[in-house]
C-alpha cells in the first residue's frame, strides 16, 4: 500500500544531548557526514516500516510502553503499584496511541537510523527528518504488538523487570527484526542471558 505521506519536518540533534531538538542550523565539519536524509520510495510511501528500520522502531516503542507504565504505576500508593487489568490495558493503548512526534530518521555515513527518546545517538550532532511517515508506521508497529502479544503478556515482561520489554519485543525469540540480534542493547549489558528467557 503505497500512501503520501505529509512533508516531513528537519531538525539538528545538536551537542545539548540526544534528546534535544533545534531548528536546523549550519552543520560545521566533523569526522563524520550528516546531512538530511535522502529517503527511497519504500522509505517515502510504503505503509510499513521498513525492515532495516525495525529494530530501532521497536526500541523506541519498548521505552514508549515502559515509560508509560512507570508513570502509571508511580501515580499508585506505596506497595500497591501493581496496575489492573483494564489501567494497563488502557495505559498500553495510549502508549500506542500517542503523537510519535519526537521521533525521526537521521542519516550519518549514508546508513538511516531512528532518533529519539531511548535510542542511543550515535553523533553529537545530525540532520533528524520527523513528521512525514514515521508517527503512522510507529503507531502500527505498536499496536502489532499489542495485538500479537496481548497486553496482559506485554506488562507481565514489564512487571518481571522494567526494561524487559525491549529484550521481549526486539532481542527475544519472536523478535520484531534479525537485525536486532546484531545489535547490542547497552554497553555492560549482556543481552545474550536475557534472550535466553524468550527462547
Amino acid at each position: 500500500i503505497l500512501t503520501s505521506p505529509a512533508p516531513p519536518r528537519t531538525h539538528s540533534l545538536g551537542s545539548t544531548g540526544a534528546g534535544s531538538l533545534q531548528e536546523s542550523d549550519p552543520v560545521s565539519k566533523t569526522s563524520f557526514s550528516a546531512s538530511s536524509p535522502q529517503l527511497s520510495d519504500e522509505e517515502t510511501y510504503s505503509a510499513h516500516m521498513p525492515e532495516h528500520l525495525r529494530c530501532d522502531a521497536c526500541k523506541a516503542i519498548a521505552f514508549q510502553m515502559q515509560e508509560y507504565l512507570a508513570k502509571a504505576e508511580s501515580k499508585r500508593p506505596k506497595g500497591s503499584e501493581a496496575l489492573s487489568e483494564s489501567e494497563y490495558m488502557d495505559v498500553l493503548e495510549n502508549s500506542c496511541s500517542q503523537s510519535w512526534d519526537k521521533y525521526g530518521v537521521k542519516e550519518v555515513n549514508g546508513v538511516k537510523h531512528f532518533a529519539g527518546p531511548g535510542l542511543k545517538s550515535q553523533e553529537n550532532l545530525t540532520v533528524m527528518m520527523m513528521g512525514g511517515p514515521w508517527p503512522a508506521r510507529l503507531y502500527k508497529m505498536c499496536q502489532d504488538y499489542l495485538g500479537e502479544f496481548g497486553e496482559e503478556q506485554l506488562y507481565e515482561e514489564y512487571r518481571r523487570r522494567p526494561d524487559a520489554l525491549e529484550g521481549f519485543l526486539c532481542y527475544g525469540r519472536r523478535r520484531a527484526s534479525k537485525m536486532c540480534a546484531d545489535r547490542p542493547r547497552a554497553e555492560g549489558v549482556n543481552i545474550w542471558s536475557e534472550i535466553s528467557d524468550y527462547e
